[in-house]
């Protein structure tokens, strides 16, 4: 069974910074069909942030485009979200999501991330 665990939000002040990590574990990150996150504001949808596939193709939402990356480390069967420039509408719980074959869905328990002055 595949768990994930987040970890590395908190509050932060507008065009701050944070790394958001997923740590993976009953399975290899390197063998999912694919890996995202996820974020759900306060009375909204939960929202793609960005997915990554195992060849590596990533897909942004534009909202994030330039200030978000993606990264993955095999090594410690994590992936990490690294978040810059941040603004007060980033303000939500994020999810990491993982796609192992092609209908096995996991997701962490989530990270709340808050940005404001």
């Amino acid at each position: 069974q595949v768990q994930l665990v987040e970890s590395g939000g908190g509050l932060v002040q507008p065009g701050g910074s944070l790394r958001l990590s997923c740590a993976a574990s009953g399975g290899r990150i390197s063998s999912f069909s694919a890996m995202g996150w996820y974020r759900q504001a306060p009375g909204k949808e939960r929202e793609l942030v960005v997915g990554i596939i195992s060849g590596g193709i990533t897909n942004y939402a534009d909202s994030v485009k330039g200030r978000f990356t993606i990264s993955r480390d095999n090594a410690k069967n994590t992936v990490y979200l690294q978040m810059n420039v941040l603004k007060p509408e980033d303000t939500a719980v994020y999810y990491c999501n993982a796609i192992v074959g092609q209908r096995d869905y996991y997701w962490g328990q989530g990270t709340q991330v808050t940005v404001s002055s």
